[in-house]
């Protein structure tokens, strides 16, 4: 693969335009989007009443009243494919990362549809005053950075599915750095996680992007007018092909396979992204360790 340097690049404030009500009103006419600060947007459902029961549900319902309330004051955020959210049953949700908004809304959207996955998020959250705590008592994973425990936490992650609860994962590791905005590279860790729960159960664990396009353009200190903000919870991605030989794996997935579903995700995120957007990402993906745009 070939690697250029960005040369010039905007900043990341100047990079991005607010998402127009022209474009959202397109998304809408062609896939319906439904109001995700709601309970239930797509119409009443069975709630999974034994996770929300083990998953402090007055600290989770007060944390959901108040991240709703925040998110309509701030924005106007609606979303679509939150019908594909399975109603029981484990399942993986790869979100991106653009802002913070791509973890209080996958979050917020899957609590309003009565699933309460665990999460995987940045230690650095669970020390936040008042939200660390209320993060910790909801679910909250606490990923340690640079810590040298990829693998135990890749490997408690894969416990948490395997033990019967949904899991929400932000493979690139931190908000992009993209100057752009679209996704950046991301660890392996998703693929690892989803290949080695799936091989443990006996069948494929569903995987679903979560893509989030708006809150780039939100002035957080002076938050009007507000912005639009739009979802999407895509359709299940397939990944039967790469376990057709997890029999004769060893110990662990293939790094290659954990790499090729970890590439699938991060392409079918930008495909996703393009479409609300409305525009084309730029060739090839930004990689975060060398600050560059690599040519694939």
């Amino acid at each position: 693969m070939d690697v250029m340097t960005s040369k010039g690049t905007p900043s990341p404030r100047s990079a991005v335009s607010p998402l127009g009500d022209d474009q959202v009103a397109r998304l809408d006419a062609e896939h319906h989007l439904v109001d995700p600060t709601r309970y239930f947007p797509t119409g009443r459902r069975e709630e999974n009443t034994a996770e929300i029961n083990a998953q402090n549900p007055r600290a989770t319902a007060r944390l959901l009243e108040g991240v709703s309330i925040v998110m309509r004051a701030h924005s106007r955020v609606r979303a679509w494919g939150l019908e594909n959210i399975p109603e029981r049953g484990v399942f993986i949700t790869a979100a991106t990362h653009v802002t913070m908004y791509d973890v209080f809304i996958p979050m917020m959207s899957l609590f309003h549809m009565g699933r309460r996955p665990r999460y995987m998020a940045k230690a650095e959250l669970g020390s936040w005053p008042l939200l660390g705590r209320w993060f910790r008592l909801v679910g909250m994973q606490p990923v340690p950075r640079r810590s040298g425990k990829a693998r135990a936490i890749e490997e408690e992650s894969v416990n948490i599915l395997t033990e019967g609860r949904p899991l929400t994962v932000w493979p690139e590791g931190t908000v992009t750095r993209d100057p752009r905005k679209w996704p950046m590279s991301m660890k392996n860790g998703v693929g690892f996680i989803a290949l080695e729960a799936s091989r443990r159960l006996g069948k494929q664990v569903p995987l679903f992007c979560a893509v989030t396009w708006g809150a780039a353009s939100i002035n957080h200190w002076w938050p009007w007018p507000r912005r639009n903000v739009v979802m999407c919870f895509d359709a299940r991605l397939d990944y039967s092909d790469l376990l057709r030989n997890a029999d004769s794996w060893g110990a662990e997935p293939p790094v290659e396979a954990a790499d090729e579903l970890t590439r699938r995700v991060r392409e079918r995120m930008t495909a996703i992204m393009e479409h609300i957007r409305g525009e084309k990402a730029p060739a090839g993906y930004w990689d975060y360790r060398t600050m560059s745009r690599i040519m694939a």
